[in-house]
């Protein structure tokens, strides 16, 4: 038999436990990061879901959405509960978390290129960022930076030495990478990162200069939607195209025919 004593512990303590799984489940939540069809205006980008929210779709619509556990893709017409369930293997995993790091600096200054893409920026094809706080130097926009301290200036083709130049209100600097070197690590020294500040990025055999645009981010959160829902405030369309594209191929195929 149990005491009274030992009754109400228990008891005390179902109840803290169900307090804080019922705290996580009222804090989870979806984002939507791309919509197209007919329902575009109900789930415009930007839009935030509750947990376990129902979200109807008519023919031809196409919503993706994010949440911590990765990316989902509904296809209309239907109805689709949002549980956060996404099944990601051991590998995906992996490189979804090498994708999202700001660690970058010692690969910079190494200048490898490892990896399944190695080949095929070798041969001259073109690649997506593999990390999404790069900055593409093909690519002008708006740009999040994590950390400034590990910001990196990428380029999609390996096969050659390239050279350019950056430039900002603050100074200018002269880019280069040798063949086989993606990675250059921005120079703080001369051309500072600010907040809002205007870059000029011009790289011989790029497409010409592109001018980008640095929002300083400070403190980046750890969970997916929080992390697109930031890139979609900053106006950063370029990352989060890349993120959402990122974990589409990741999470696997599109879900259609719901409820």
């Amino acid at each position: 038999m149990f005491s009274a004593k030992k009754i109400r512990m228990v008891t005390a303590a179902f109840a803290l436990g169900s307090a804080m799984v019922s705290a996580g489940i009222a804090h989870a939540q979806s984002v939507v990061v791309r919509s197209t069809g007919p329902s575009q205006a109900q789930y415009p980008k930007g839009k935030k879901l509750a947990a376990n929210a129902r979200v109807t779709l008519k023919k031809g619509d196409r919503v993706t959405v994010l949440d911590k556990s990765g990316s989902r893709v509904l296809s209309g017409p239907g109805t689709y509960t949002l549980d956060g369930q996404v099944r990601r293997d051991q590998t995906r995993s992996t490189r979804v978390a090498g994708f999202l790091s700001n660690r970058s600096t010692r690969r910079a200054r190494t200048g490898a290129v490892r990896g399944a893409g190695n080949s095929l920026r070798m041969s001259g094809q073109a690649m997506p960022s593999p990390n999404l706080w790069f900055i593409d130097v093909a690519k002008g926009g708006t740009y999040c930076v994590a950390n400034p301290a590990t910001q990196i200036l990428w380029r999609s083709s390996v096969m050659d030495n390239a050279t350019g130049q950056l430039s900002g209100q603050n100074g200018t600097a002269p880019i280069e990478w040798r063949r086989g070197n993606a990675l250059k690590s921005w120079p703080l020294d001369a051309v500072p990162l600010t907040d809002g500040g205007s870059y000029q990025i011009n790289v011989q055999g790029m497409g010409g200069a592109q001018t980008v645009t640095t929002r300083l981010l400070g403190n980046v959160p750890d969970d997916l939607d929080q992390t697109a829902a930031l890139l979609i405030e900053k106006g950063c369309d370029t990352q989060l195209e890349l993120l959402v594209t990122t974990l589409e191929a990741s999470d696997g195929a599109i879900i259609g025919g719901g409820e």
